[in-house]
């Protein structure tokens, strides 16, 4: 099975063109793998005459920083000819990531509330000009193509600490929140609202007890309402209590439903946390687990490396297909691009495995030259 053949169940990306307007359907998953023939369908479009370009992200399911800079890219070289780049209709998880990445004045539609002034539009109607100009989006400038491309760890810990916001904000007795997320086979605060919360964290981490270790290990929450009266972490009790913490609440987050870190939950009043307080930790950290099960937090380093290799491997493969249509017809590399593309879709062969068949075509007349029979320089 090829690269693209196994990634298709992954991901689609559907086309529709008219005179005014370029709108891209993205379904699935947009990871890694996915950023060659996004890259290259964002060239072609951007290439165009579209005064639009539409991306329809309504089935979306994730997508990767990768492809945020992508089209944080794209958008950027549109407003530069005057023209828009506007992404429509993303779920409420999607919106989430869009909006820690910069790209919330991208959305067309009502998850942000209605940006443009009126509903979603129609497939081949050319929406007024979005409130972006170039370099203004903050850290879309930080998403962009290159060396200042973020980790996908900066995406996740942008959301992480939103999370921590948001639950310090909603729960009442919080007079601290933190994230800590073990990454390299070690935890760590990822987030925090503040330096004494955490140095609550820290102290954990070093006396190797306490009960954000306990959640983040065993998968359940652990709370101590007393830490005057607390036995369980003899070595860390005395530290949190010299900060003027009482009360901890922490709560398990997971990634593909294993054990990866805790939601923390700090108070200075002993016997803090009511029932009502802890649901809503829960919830929260539901929402964080949710962050990381899409950022799929538990792959390791060595398969997101193979899974980039196989990414550069397709684009390259794919690059070089288009020169050679490129020399043979002609033609220029937006061109050989469609040549790719349309065969494709008349045939059902991925673009990866007819690249590679072009390439082939290269080596095969002068093998056949050697057995006296002639190649077709077409493969």
């Amino acid at each position: 099975m090829s690269l693209d053949q196994s990634h298709q169940e992954q991901f689609t990306i559907g086309t529709d063109l008219s005179d005014q307007a370029a709108v891209l359907t993205v379904r699935g998953q947009l990871d890694i793998i996915a950023v060659p023939a996004l890259s290259a369908l964002f060239d072609m479009v951007v290439a165009g005459t579209f005064a639009t370009v539409i991306v329809d992200v309504s089935g979306l399911d994730s997508i990767t920083s990768e492809c945020l800079a992508l089209m944080a890219h794209s958008a950027e070289r549109l407003a530069a000819l005057d023209r828009r780049f506007v992404i429509r209709s993303p779920s409420a998880r999607i919106a989430r990531l869009l909006d820690v990445s910069g790209l919330k004045d991208l959305v067309f539609g009502d998850t942000f509330g209605s940006n443009f002034g009126g509903p979603s539009p129609s497939d081949s109607q050319v929406l007024p000009r979005p409130p972006v100009k170039v370099g203004s989006h903050g850290q879309l400038a930080k998403l962009q193509m290159g060396s200042e491309f973020p980790s996908e760890e900066d995406v996740v810990d942008g959301a992480l600490r939103m999370v921590v916001a948001l639950a310090q904000a909603t729960i009442a007795p919080a007079d601290g929140v933190s994230v800590s997320l073990r990454r390299n086979g070690r935890l760590a605060t990822v987030a925090a609202t503040d330096q004494t919360i955490l140095d609550m964290d820290t102290y954990q981490y070093a006396t190797g007890e306490g009960p954000c270790l306990d959640a983040s290990i065993e998968g359940r929450a652990f709370q101590t309402q007393s830490l005057i009266d607390e036995r369980r972490w003899p070595a860390f009790t005395p530290s949190a209590h010299a900060l003027g913490i009482n009360a901890i609440l922490s709560s398990p987050l997971r990634a593909s439903k294993q054990p990866v870190g805790a939601l923390n939950i700090y108070s200075r009043q002993p016997s803090a946390f009511a029932s009502d307080d802890q649901k809503l930790a829960s919830v929260f950290a539901i929402e964080a687990s949710i962050i990381l099960t899409e950022a799929r937090v538990d792959v390791s380093a060595e398969d997101r490396a193979t899974r980039f290799q196989s990414a550069l491997l397709v684009r390259e493969t794919i690059a070089q297909a288009q020169g050679v249509l490129m020399g043979r017809e002609g033609i220029s590399g937006d061109d050989a691009f469609t040549l790719l593309r349309t065969h494709s879709q008349l045939t059902g062969q991925p673009l990866f495995e007819r690249a590679q068949e072009i390439i082939a075509s290269l080596r095969r007349p002068q093998r056949d030259r050697g057995t006296g029979t002639t190649g077709d320089p077409n493969g």
